[in-house]
């Protein structure tokens, strides 16, 4: 099978729908499948080259929105050529134009939201809604409404989607998503990472790691953390991610104005070895987002076994918690403290029983290569 994946770009700093698109896409390709990206990114864009798939990058596009007069051009010429087309977020040029492109043609697609329709936008961004709107009945609603399927990773996505807007028609499916397990190793990972980071070595380890943004909860965890840390001068938290928006000179002051400074490490953006490294390192992650449809960094932590404290806005969080992989709680100060709370008050063989159904719980539900069969089950089966 010929898989055609859209994305606006590929750039690692957007997080999951690339990493998503790139872990499932060589499993596929090793299991027979070709599959490739169409990208608005510029072909020169030094990231293209780490990306694991064949790539069609007919950037430089305008503006955020990311208009690019290539892409329908392209489209016309060689969507035919491909036994599946899917499209990967909403809201940029990509899924509209590419929209227009198929519609045309009659190539049938997928599209997956990547948690895009989430109401947390709506209550939180209102006039940015209001913009939404005044285009949604002839863009995206379209582009959803004309799909061969719309694609949820969890019900809870695909439950949430239809509250952003009342004119809604899609055909919603729930599939499995994945991430990446650690690589053997570990132990050597481990000490990577603290190698670089020596003020590390003997810690108690919390790892947030996730773009640093607003979304994220970063201030309701620091806030959370300081009251922890005051009863035990082991515990440190570890900001891992890259900052988009500037947000950590503020975040930084206010660990500071909590006399966290010491506690707190900012290690910018982990790839690799030392993403992994840090995983290896910490007893657990910590994570208490405002919105998160699936979490790719939460389930690389479960699949280094490493126990999740989240806020029961990341979409998988009834998945955790029936599992007991984790603690989960409300996406406030009180929440993200419970959670630090509930962990710190196990003991060593509570920590490791938990830390064992981590691990589990990502080979029973979010590895890659139950991502793929899935994927590749859902595609096979829109053609039968």
């Amino acid at each position: 099978m010929k898989i055609l994946h859209i994305l606006p770009s590929i750039d690692p700093k957007g997080g999951g729908p690339m990493t998503g698109v790139g872990n499932y896409g060589r499993q596929a390709v090793l299991a027979g499948h070709q599959v490739e990206v169409l990208t608005l990114d510029a072909p020169d864009a030094r990231f293209l080259a780490d990306f694991p798939l064949k790539s069609h990058a007919i950037g430089p596009s305008l503006s955020s929105y990311r208009y690019n007069k290539r892409l329908v051009p392209w489209l016309m010429a060689h969507a035919r050529e491909y036994d599946v087309v899917v499209i990967n977020g909403l809201w940029q040029y990509h899924s509209f134009g590419a929209w227009r492109a198929l519609r045309k043609l009659g190539v049938p697609y997928f599209v997956f939201t990547h948690g895009m329709l989430d109401p947390w936008f709506k209550h939180t961004y209102p006039l940015k809604h209001l913009k939404k709107w005044l285009t949604w009945p002839w863009g995206d609603y379209r582009v959803l409404r004309d799909a061969r399927a719309v694609l949820f990773t969890c019900e809870e996505e695909r439950l949430l989607a239809p509250q952003s807007f009342w004119l809604y028609r899609a055909n919603g499916l729930v599939v499995n998503y994945g991430a990446a397990s650690a690589p053997t190793g570990r132990e050597a990972l481990r000490a990577g990472f603290l190698a670089a980071h020596p003020e590390l070595e003997g810690k108690r380890l919390f790892v947030f790691l996730s773009r640093i943004h607003v979304k994220k909860g970063c201030d309701l965890l620091i806030e959370a953390f300081a009251e922890a840390a005051a009863r035990d001068p082991e515990l440190h938290l570890v900001m891992a991610g890259p900052d988009e928006t500037g947000l950590v000179p503020a975040l930084q002051a206010q660990a500071a104005a909590l006399g966290m400074s010491g506690r707190v490490s900012w290690t910018g953006m982990l790839r690799g070895d030392m993403k992994w490294g840090a995983f290896c390192a910490a007893e657990a992650f910590v994570l208490p987002s405002h919105q998160e449809n699936f979490g790719i960094a939460v389930a690389e932590a479960l699949g280094c076994g490493l126990p999740v404290l989240i806020s029961d806005k990341v979409n998988i969080w009834r998945e955790i918690e029936a599992d007991g992989a984790g603690f989960v709680a409300p996406d406030t100060v009180a929440g993200t403290r419970a959670t630090l709370g509930r962990w710190l008050a196990l003991d060593a063989a509570g920590r490791a029983a938990m830390a064992q159904r981590a691990g589990a719980t990502f080979e029973r539900r979010y590895t890659v290569q139950a991502m793929k069969d899935s994927l590749i089950a859902t595609f096979e089966g829109a053609q039968a």
